[in-house]
């Protein structure tokens, strides 16, 4: 019993309370499974219909599959795991044979990237100058690093400027739709910053990476890609299924959160206690929070200012017969020095089976980023020209798509840059003021899927032993 003024306040148990989740994407379902696992009851509010985040997938008769948000998913153990306890193993899609050929752009010409040491040495991609910078790069010594810098530095020293234009600025452009001279290297590829914060070369770092997987016993090389006959939607639809009737409350958005003595109080649930928050929110949800009460509330305003550029993706399909090309690939990316207007093109009917009609084939076409922010601006109108001319360039296109989907994300992938501490520190610092209260998510924990999910399991175990 707490005492507040001249009443008394008889409260309920915290472990007794339900804990309230902010967010239905993969982090909060991800948060909410485990915690009911764990015995707590969940309630996981979203102002979105269906639950997912950006992971959407939509049908579009006579056999297209649409990917709004991301196309395929690693996975990684703790992904394979999950797979089988939600009794999805006999649905798991494996990427295509063919998807292990990724297409660059170089010189006007798509060229395949090798994908192997021994390839890589045999290919005409790269000169021998930077073959002979690879090679060096294995005895690269370990020194201290003592400060972040910016991805293209750090990459830049390990493997020098002609790797960095054609192999690592291609890739972020794929993965953040970012530019590696404004990202940081500890935070964007943490993975790298420990490789060679414990080996100094990235090299022996891979290979120690390599030999610790066989150790556990797992397959060498990366992770499979992976998705569903329905699209990507069917995991987050999987992780609500787990969920006891009544835990989502979708189409409502909570807009302010008040700890009290009695347990944290929202705005859309008056009547209700719980016995904390999780916010599984993106960076601009995170700001327009009002948490506390008037005159003493704690503020995620700057988290506003965190860099989300704007991405467009268009699905394209087309017949079979009018691309030239044979799309013997998971895609192909245009690296910033080649000035194409496009980031980059998913091969999606490579990838997975079910993704156009039979005799059609299906392509993505991303747009805008920090590149060219812009042009994912423009309306559909402008952006289709555009790419059909590219297309036409790059994979032989001959005639029109015969079926066109555009989706937009005015504020799509967080920008890991060198101001990254300073958001984490706000989120620490709400954390530490407000016991009880639990972020993460793409603004704080990694932006892939595998990623998420792992955030989630963090979270859950956070809230669940305050």
């Amino acid at each position: 019993m707490f005492s507040v003024g001249t009443k008394s306040v008889q409260t309920e148990p915290s472990s007794r309370l339900p804990i309230a989740i902010l967010g239905a994407g993969i982090t909060g379902l991800a948060a909410a499974r485990h915690l009911v696992r764990a015995g707590r009851r969940v309630i996981v509010f979203d102002p979105a219909r269906i639950p997912g985040g950006v992971v959407r997938s939509e049908r579009h008769e006579p056999g297209w599959l649409v990917e709004s948000g991301p196309n395929s998913l690693q996975e990684t153990p703790a992904v394979a795991a999950l797979v089988g306890e939600l009794g999805l193993a006999s649905r798991r899609l494996a990427a295509g044979p063919a998807a292990k050929n990724r297409y660059i752009l170089r010189d006007g010409l798509l060229r395949t990237l090798p994908a192997t040491p021994p390839a890589f040495f045999r290919s005409g991609l790269f000169s021998t100058r930077t073959k002979l910078l690879v090679l060096r790069e294995y005895f690269r010594p370990r020194r201290p690093r003592l400060h972040d810098l910016p991805l293209a530095d750090f990459f830049g020293e390990h493997f020098g400027a002609e790797l960095l234009a054609y192999a690592l600025d291609p890739f972020v452009s794929g993965i953040y739709a970012g530019d590696p001279a404004r990202l940081s290297a500890r935070h964007a590829f943490p993975s790298l910053w420990k490789g060679e914060h414990e080996h100094g070369s990235l090299l022996r770092a891979q290979l120690a990476a390599a030999r610790a997987k066989r150790a556990r016993g797992e397959p060498a090389g990366p992770p499979p890609i992976i998705s569903f006959p329905n699209g990507l939607a069917e995991l987050p639809q999987a992780l609500a299924a787990t969920l006891p009737p009544g835990t989502l409350r979708l189409g409502t958005a909570v807009n302010q959160l008040n700890p009290s003595p009695g347990g944290w109080i929202l705005d859309t649930s008056p009547g209700e206690r719980f016995a904390g928050v999780i916010l599984a929110l993106p960076a601009p949800a995170l700001a327009r929070l009002s948490l506390g009460p008037p005159g003493a509330r704690t503020s995620l305003s700057s988290l506003d200012l965190l860099e989300h550029p704007p991405v467009t993706a268009l699905f394209l399909g087309y017949r079979r017969a009018d691309v030239e090309h044979p799309l013997d690939g998971f895609g192909l990316l245009c690296p910033s020095a080649e000035k194409s207007p496009l980031l980059g093109v998913l091969f999606n009917s490579t990838l997975f089976p079910g993704r156009a009609p039979a005799g059609h084939v299906a392509l993505t076409v991303m747009l805008g980023g920090v590149r060219q922010p812009d042009l994912a601006r423009h309306p559909l109108e402008y952006q289709l020209p555009i790419a059909e001319k590219a297309l036409a360039t790059l994979l032989g296109t001959r005639r029109p798509p015969v079926f066109v989907q555009r989706s937009h994300w005015p504020r799509a992938i967080p920008q890991y840059q060198m101001t990254h501490d300073t958001y984490l520190e706000v989120i620490a610092a709400a954390e530490k003021r407000l016991p009880g209260l639990h972020i993460g998510g793409p603004v704080r924990d990694g932006i892939s899927l595998p990623s998420c999910l792992a955030a989630g399991e963090r979270l859950a175990a956070a809230a669940h032993a305050a």
